[in-house]
């Protein structure tokens, strides 16, 4: 997962907000952890010792009834945090650092790998789905549906796949990644704020025999990278960002750091259980809106024609994730969506 740290700000209200952070996450014990760790993310049969499906129902009902409240909302003189605070500590650092390196302990004394966010199922359709939109694009194609059935790899595919270079912000133990390259893909980077994180999947990339797979400590919204990717993958970070307090800022420093990123003509990946398909499209849309006010203005200011282009557009989504109907609405409880860089 990734998270963010927020630049030193003398305002009260950023003075009390910081406090608040900081007494919340005092409060948690490593029993509250687990237990938000346990209604959040899903483990499969990489070490699991929990049955799936509850998890499963657990993660989704955790996120799917999340009340993401103002930070001015929350109390730091109770004994106890309710659960409404359990919840936001997943949008901070302290909460990842304590439970990747929980993670590297039972790693070296068992050989777990850990959670798998979302199941290894969808780790695996996020990957097939992934290939064939890269080799699609590189063949010189823009799908309006894209399969996420298992093609051959020829070794014309693989000669495409190859040359894409691929970021997985957020990377947590790396497993995506690996997914990745047994689909074809060889170079691949991840980045994670947690060093905890990075050293597990330095660990296990190095166990299963996928030694090229770079891995690097890095904050999404701090990023140091000067590399531009033609493919960024997001697999729950952006929702573990919107779990903090102050999400929605958060959330908009997140879209400039990914713009960033991505190489012109590139594409993101976003894997979301707290955001529908049209909810991700809409919030990059408001996102290219923004960029574009953004350069409307600077065009006033100094006299130069800026362009107009949206940054992001939509490409494609995954449809082949179990949908339920509720309140004659058909959904999903996972989405992945694309998006391509002009």
């Amino acid at each position: 997962m990734a998270g963010i740290r927020l630049q030193s700000d003398d305002s009260d209200v950023s003075q009390q907000t910081r406090a608040v952070a900081v007494s919340a996450a005092d409060l948690v014990s490593d029993d509250d952890r687990s237990v938000a760790a346990d209604s959040w993310s899903i483990k499969s049969e990489y070490g699991s010792t929990l049955d799936d499906e509850q998890r499963h129902a657990d993660a989704a009902e955790a996120l799917s009834s999340a009340n993401f409240r103002a930070a001015s909302d929350y109390s730091s003189d109770k004994d106890e945090p309710d659960a409404e605070v359990v919840s936001s500590m997943l949008g901070f650092q302290s909460y990842w650092d304590s439970a990747y390196a929980d993670e590297l302990a039972n790693f070296r004394e068992h050989g777990h790998a850990g959670e798998v966010w979302f199941g290894a199922n969808v780790m695996e359709t996020v990957a097939s789905w992934t290939k064939n939109l890269c080799i699609d694009i590189s063949r010189g194609q823009i799908p309006n549906h894209v399969d996420d059935t298992e093609a051959e790899l020829t070794e014309q595919c693989n000669k495409h796949l190859s040359s894409w270079s691929v970021l997985d912000i957020g990377t947590g133990n790396g497993l995506l990644l690996q997914e990745l390259a047994k689909q074809g893909f060889s170079n691949l980077t991840g980045t994670d704020y947690s060093e905890g994180a990075v050293n597990l999947a330095q660990n296990l990339a190095a166990r299963d025999g996928f030694s090229n797979i770079k891995f690097l400590v890095d904050d999404v919204l701090e990023t140091k990278l000067e590399q531009q990717f033609q493919l960024v993958l997001d697999k729950g970070t952006l929702d573990a960002i919107g779990l903090h307090p102050d999400g929605p800022v958060k959330r908009m420093m997140y879209w400039d750091s990914v713009l960033r990123l991505v190489a012109p003509g590139g594409i993101l990946v976003i894997t979301s259980c707290n955001n529908t398909k049209d909810e991700l499209v809409q919030e990059v849309e408001s996102f290219n809106q923004r960029r574009i006010a953004m350069a409307q203005e600077h065009e006033t200011a100094n006299g130069h024609e800026s362009c107009k282009d949206h940054p992001f557009r939509y490409l494609s989504h995954v449809r082949s994730y179990p949908t339920f109907t509720f309140g004659g609405s058909v959904g999903s409880r996972v989405a992945t969506v694309a998006f391509l860089k002009n």
